[in-house]
């Protein structure tokens, strides 16, 4: 880009940065209590809670992951990862968000996934807060790394700085609103990086679609110029060259599974201000989810035809590069190419403020007052949270630190985690309720340690099981993780009277 382009969308950038900043400033001062920085006092409106939950799930993974991937090999390849995830946030959506808030208020008013966990099961030793604590910090430190990783990409294309400036300088601003602002800031600053990011990911390739047909030049002509075989790029049953098999197809699918346990999505559900506004979210994350995830898909499609150059480059970086060549080259009109990277950044920064958030309300709430110091007041969980979340960040920006880390692999293995180790159980605890503490632990458990064996331990002829066969550890980690619930609450002493009531209560929805 030339120097008068550059300032354009430098400007457009401080603009979008210095407001998100403000935000936080602003709602800083509205955090009297601990359950107003973490759940914004159940106060959240239907629009808000929708927009914010599906911006934090979403990620850079929605405008460069996924599009790089489809960019890659095709609709085959993680085109059925897209199908998964829509089916997962509907079921989670319909299924889970209502339920999991009632519940929450009448396992007395939790505030956190561990917190609930362990009120629902009675644990006086709290070992499953200590366990789930644990594990949303593990698996969330790889997750937030992904979205400073993401971040650092587009600041080294935008600007053509060195990656690790550009990474220092996104991990900055995500910081600083989540330090000051808390749960309200970060669910009102991702509405409206919800709304930037769903406009930017509409209109960018239907832009780019015109530029590339005015000339009489088709899809399809596009991507056999660039090497693709069109019929088998656009085909669900194909991946690359290959064919698509079962296990493949299980594996993308598996992904939904992941919505059940991710604690930064589910306390968007606790957060809602009544089931009224419920009923609004669920229409708008399912609607946004449905157009989203389908853009991201076609985006990697045309990107393939409109910029076959990225065939032997950063293929995630191809929406980036779209929006350049479309605004800054086809348009001359910087300054709205300069917003439209804003909804990439936005994407990012809505994922890890989100992620750093859940991480400090885990910390502090859950292992410094639920364990260390149970007297501890507001003001003191708060300044332990605060500092929580500079920490995870600080050790996420180091993870993130390789340049060479794909946001696809990270995200992919964090989902997992997560997934695995918490989906089965919220499910379960919800609409089980044969389900006792022995089975919460040994669910938790067994779900984490089988997607960290799948991945990282090689079994298989220097090979991890994961590489062996293809399946996704998600799909095997929630797998076990379901059967140990149920067979270890089976197998051990059924759950207390006032358990059993108070599931029946909220079957009733008597709070």
């Amino acid at each position: 880009m030339t120097g008068n382009t550059l300032g354009w969308v430098i400007v457009a950038f401080v603009l979008y940065l210095l407001m998100m900043i403000a935000i936080g400033a602003f709602y800083a001062k509205g955090n009297n209590n601990s359950e107003d920085y973490f759940l914004g006092g159940r106060k959240l409106n239907g629009f808000v809670a929708a927009l914010s939950a599906q911006a934090s799930d979403m990620s850079g993974w929605l405008l460069m992951g996924l599009p790089g991937a489809i960019y890659l090999t095709g609709v085959g390849g993680d085109g059925w990862i897209a199908i998964g995830l829509f089916i997962g946030t509907t079921l989670n959506w319909l299924f889970i968000a209502t339920k999991l808030r009632r519940y929450t208020i009448r396992a007395n008013n939790s505030v956190t996934l561990p917190t609930y966990f362990e009120n629902r099961f009675h644990d006086e030793k709290k070992v499953l807060m200590t366990v789930s604590s644990i594990t949303i910090v593990v698996f969330f430190l790889v997750y937030c790394a992904s979205a400073l990783s993401a971040g650092g990409q587009l600041f080294e294309s935008v600007f053509g700085i060195d990656y690790h400036v550009a990474l220092t300088i996104g991990a900055l601003v995500v910081l600083v609103y989540t330090f000051l602002g808390g749960f309200t800031a970060v669910c009102v600053t991702d509405f409206i990086q919800g709304m930037l990011m769903l406009v930017g990911i509409l209109a960018v390739p239907l832009f780019a679609y015109h530029f590339l047909t005015s000339g009489g030049t088709t899809l399809s002509a596009g991507l056999e110029a660039s090497g693709a075989d069109s019929a088998n790029f656009l085909n669900l049953m194909k991946n690359g060259d290959g064919s698509n098999n079962i296990v493949s197809v299980i594996s993308g699918l598996g992904w939904g599974l992941g919505y059940f346990g991710m604690p930064h999505i589910l306390v968007r559900f606790m957060a809602v201000r009544d089931e009224k506004e419920m009923t609004k979210s669920k229409a708008t994350a399912i609607s946004w989810v449905a157009l989203s995830l389908g853009f991201a898909v076609f985006i990697g499609i045309l990107g393939r035809a409109y910029l076959p150059e990225l065939v032997n480059g950063n293929n995630e970086k191809v929406f980036i590069e779209m929006i350049k060549k479309v605004f800054t080259m086809e348009m001359r009109a910087p300054f709205i190419a300069g917003l439209f990277l804003c909804g990439i950044l936005a994407a990012i920064m809505s994922t890890a403020d989100s992620q750093l958030l859940v991480s400090a309300s885990s910390v502090a709430e859950d292992i410094f007052k639920g364990l260390l110091k149970k007297n501890a007041d507001d003001k003191t969980v708060m300044n332990v949270s605060r500092v929580t979340v500079l920490v995870v960040a600080v050790l996420a920006y180091i993870i993130a630190w390789n340049p060479n880390n794909t946001v696809m692999g990270l995200v992919s293995n964090a989902w997992a985690g997560l997934g695995a180790a918490f989906g089965p159980l919220v499910v379960m605890s919800l609409y089980w309720k044969r389900t006792n503490f022995p089975g919460a632990v040994a669910g938790i458990v067994t779900g984490a340690l089988a997607v960290i064996i799948w991945d990282y331990i090689p079994l298989v002829g220097g090979q991890t099981l994961g590489k062996a066969t293809g399946l996704y550890s998600l799909v095997v980690g929630f797998g076990l993780g379901l059967i140990a619930i149920i067979a270890v609450s089976l197998a051990t002493k059924a759950p207390s009277e006032e358990m059993l009531q108070e599931f029946e209560d909220v079957k009733a929805n008597r709070l």
